[in-house]
């Protein structure tokens, strides 16, 4: 037998966009709502070759979500993790969150996972898993900046790592929740040096 047939014809389009295609479409039309049509349109591809390359539907939003959920390529995390002063790094990591919360030049805004992927946890399985997951991950990012600079003497040596870095995240899907409602990022950003402030303060024991 020929492996003509097993080796199959070479993919034309690339991985990463067209996850990025079909995500868009989940997060605008929700899980249900996107058809395949929807999907292999904006992709780019046919039913078969979407098959092919990421399996049925199920399949391909988890894919979308495992994407979105790479903690190394959010933007609010490495705002936080690359600037040198801890005070300025939460400044920093509050403001990319403030940004795209209030985007919406891409027709949606906010976090996919928050605004999206959180309505599926419970009725489309493996959705549950990865929101854990990519709670913990953020956590444990954003907890072990804080004890690096605890290492440094940047900060007391009791300092809520986690506690601080749940409450950051906390910050970060309320922020969300204003930006769909309407909020400018003018308006929360009115008082982010408060917020800053509060996540940094030395505990009071």
């Amino acid at each position: 037998m020929s492996d003509t047939k097993k080796i199959g014809r070479p993919r034309n389009f690339d991985i990463d966009e067209a996850l990025l295609a079909a995500m868009n479409v989940f997060w605008s039309k929700g899980y249900d709502g996107a058809s395949l049509k929807d999907l292999t349109k904006a992709m780019g591809i046919s039913g078969p070759s979407m098959y092919a390359a990421f399996g049925d539907k199920r399949e391909l939003y988890l894919k979308t979500i495992d994407q979105y959920a790479d903690v190394d390529g959010c933007a609010p995390v490495v705002a936080f993790e690359s600037e040198p002063d801890i005070e300025k790094a939460v400044q920093g990591f509050l403001e990319a969150v403030i940004e795209y919360s209030t985007d919406h030049s891409g027709g949606t805004s906010g976090c996919f996972l928050a605004s999206c992927v959180s309505t599926n946890v419970g009725e489309v399985e493996g959705v549950e898993e990865r929101m854990v997951n990519a709670i913990n991950e953020t956590d444990n990012r954003l907890a072990a900046r804080f004890e690096l600079e605890k290492e440094k003497g940047n900060l007391p040596h009791n300092f809520p790592s986690r506690e601080r870095a749940r409450l950051m995240f906390d910050m970060r899907q309320g922020y969300v929740f204003r930006g769909r409602a309407g909020w400018t990022a003018e308006t929360l950003k009115a008082d982010i040096s408060h917020r800053v402030k509060m996540i940094i303060a030395a505990p009071t024991e």
